[in-house]
């Protein structure tokens, strides 16, 4: 009995000493699980007869060798397919011939296939992605594109601020893209057709200057039949026609201005409006009519004018001050006298004499200006008329805009004053922006066409706008008020659109060749002149430059042109009872009844662990604790060698006894 007893101890610390052999021997190997020896006893009892308590044991038995499943710890390499586990789970493979297995060795490659494997060959599982990044079922995950398809950009964003400080009035008078002394400000984005051609818009905004636009039409010949007049596709017929000459028609028009202005609704559009109609009666034979626009409506094409046959129109455009003129106008001096200007306490007084005639007074004023302006901060300059010596033009800054009539006592010498010119200053916060496709070639932005010119009405939609520019107009708080005479906001300004930036769009697609772009928090602050930011949604076309996962699994291919792609993701088990699983072999488990089905999940799901990109989990084995039971094993199995020899020592002796 005593032999049996000592040769099972001898087998169970042979064993123990294997599997702590085993253990130090893989103490480097990537996603070793230590083994534990795990004892039992053996011990024989009868059902009839002495009991249990008078038996001593018949040896030992390894009961189990158990693998210690903590994770190990986690290194870091130069390689994207390197995984590593920090949690529970096990990586799934599949050999290709039906046989799965599990593992937590992370170290990965590309086969020629571009399926991601195993260092021996098996397929790393995980679940596909459809188009819209929904799980698929569980498959051999593979690098499937190698490139990435071009896309033309139909988005932008831009947000500018334009310096308010900078002068508009010290820009160029007629607006160039190749001046830049012509805009206030300019910025540059890169955009991409359909064929993943580099294109750039370039972007110019200039600011309005204190100034309006004034047209004026002249008819010819001066004498001819005329009832009625088209202006921007609107008639107008003045009451008492026909007539027989230009002016009395200009003159029967401009009767009520208010009424002609109501009737040209579709003039104009946002912002634009007329300000007023005027005839130029300068040449006594043939009158002009003189249209003026506020100033806000910063760049007016010209009115599309229609005539009855025999007459012929010609437009010109003229830009003129936005300031209000005020004229007073003097006779000759009876008496010495004193004309006060303004109400106290802001008057200026001025002194003449009886012998002086009306020009030597509007000199006097003249020569006073420097004291005038002193009083009345908003007058820019008081000068003679240049047609008429007798009148004394008292002009305002442009800023001051639509400004009371000057007060001032009545005086022999002063026969009246006359708003000659109102003011206007909504000029101030109005920009016109222009944009370019690669810095030549004008773009269509939205900017409507001249009412009239198609026999259509505004309707963008419609395709009624053109090439050329549109109107930013910002409020007092430097903040966008009206983007193209729609509403915006700091917020969310409304989009617009550009067309034929892509000219390899199809232009069978209706809007193809269509970006949208939002300037929402462009502003016009007292600060320098900056691109806050751009962005865009096209790219080039890209060839595939490296491979890596997320912490969720996400395996995401990376192009050249800077895109990424989803290909799928890992997938990692779980098991009811992971003890159970069965090692066999390159660091390998599978399942078995004991441990029951996999559960699999993406990593960070359920009781997975998350991922670790170029990462691999070392062994969890602890040397300095296997040297220890080495030790021990050694120490038993030299024990139980020791109670074989004690035996064989008393069965010599029995077997001496004579």
């Amino acid at each position: 009995m005593g032999f049996s007893t000592a040769i099972t101890g001898l087998k169970a610390s042979t064993t123990e000493l294997n599997v702590t052999g085993n253990n130090i021997a893989n103490a480097s190997t990537v996603g070793f699980k230590t083994g534990r020896t795990e004892f039992a006893d053996i011990f024989s009892t009868v059902v009839v007869g002495q009991g249990s308590a008078n038996s001593a044991g018949s040896g030992v038995i390894v009961a189990d060798i158990a693998q210690d499943f903590k994770s190990g710890t986690i290194q870091f390499t130069n390689n994207n397919l390197d995984l590593a586990i920090d949690g529970s789970g096990f990586f799934q493979l599949n050999d290709g011939q039906g046989g799965i297995s599990y593992t937590r060795a992370g170290g990965f490659e590309l086969d020629k296939d571009g399926n991601v494997v195993s260092k021996n060959g098996s397929f790393l599982q995980g679940f596909g992605l459809d188009a819209g990044g929904n799980m698929l079922p569980s498959g051999n995950l593979a690098v499937s594109e190698k490139e990435s398809k071009p896309q033309a950009t139909s988005t932008m964003g831009l947000s500018v601020n334009i310096d308010d400080r900078k002068n508009a009035d010290d820009l160029l008078p007629v607006y160039s893209p190749d001046k830049p002394a012509s805009y206030s400000y300019s910025t540059t984005s890169r955009v991409f057709d359909s064929l993943g051609n580099e294109n750039t818009i370039k972007f110019d905004y200039v600011e309005q200057r204190s100034v309006r636009e004034r047209q004026t039409i002249e008819l010819s010949p001066a004498s001819f039949p005329l009832s009625s007049i088209t202006l921007a596709g609107q008639t107008i017929t003045p009451a008492g026609g026909p007539f027989t000459t230009a002016n009395d028609f200009f003159a029967a028009m401009t009767a009520t201005p208010t009424d002609t202005a109501a009737t040209l609704t579709s003039l104009t559009t946002g912002d634009d409006r007329i300000k007023s109609f005027t005839v130029d009666e300068t040449d006594p034979l043939n009158h002009k009519l003189q249209i003026t626009y506020a100033a806000s409506a910063a760049n007016v094409d010209e009115i599309d004018v229609s005539l009855p046959a025999g007459g012929i129109a010609t437009v010109k455009s003229e830009d003129v001050s936005a300031s209000e003129v005020q004229q007073l106008t003097f006779a000759d001096a009876a008496a010495d006298g004193i004309i006060v200007l303004g109400t106290a306490p802001n008057t200026f007084s001025q002194p003449y004499i009886a012998t002086d005639k009306a020009a030597d007074i509007v000199k006097k004023f003249a020569d006073a200006q420097s004291d005038i302006k002193a009083v009345f901060p908003d007058i820019e300059s008081v000068l003679p008329n240049k047609d008429d010596p007798t009148k004394l033009d008292i002009t305002y800054k442009a800023d001051a805009g639509d400004v009371d009539p000057l007060a001032f006592i009545p005086d022999a010498a002063l026969v009246g004053l006359t708003e000659f010119e109102t003011g206007d200053k909504d000029f101030k916060g109005i920009y016109q922006l222009y944009a370019y496709l690669n810095g030549t070639e004008p773009l269509d932005i939205g900017k409507l066409k001249p009412p009239g010119s198609n026999g259509a009405g505004v309707n963008i939609e419609d395709g009624d706008s053109e090439p050329g520019p549109i109107i930013l107009k910002f409020s007092s708080t430097g903040l966008l008020e009206t983007v193209n005479g729609k509403q915006g906001s700091a917020l969310a300004a409304e989009d617009l659109i550009i067309r034929g930036a892509d000219a390899a769009a199809d232009p069978s697609v209706d809007g193809s060749d269509e970006i949208t772009l939002n300037i929402t928090g462009t502003s016009q602050f007292a600060s320098e002149s900056i691109l806050n930011s751009s962005t865009q949604d096209g790219f080039t076309k890209g060839d595939l430059i490296g491979i890596n996962f997320a912490s969720d699994g996400t395996m995401v291919a990376s192009f050249s042109n800077g895109q990424d792609t989803h290909l799928g993701r890992v997938a990692l088990a779980t098991f009811e009872n992971q003890s159970g699983l069965q090692p066999i072999g390159d660091t390998a488990w599978a399942a078995t009844l004991d441990s029951g089905q996999p559960i699999l999940n993406p990593p960070g799901v359920g009781l997975n662990g998350q991922l670790r990109s170029a990462s691999l989990e070392q062994s969890n084995v602890d040397l300095s604790e296997q040297l220890v039971k080495l030790i021990e094993a050694q120490r038993n199995f030299q024990a139980n060698s020791k109670t074989l020899q004690t035996e064989n020592s008393i069965t010599q002796t029995i077997l001496q006894i004579s």
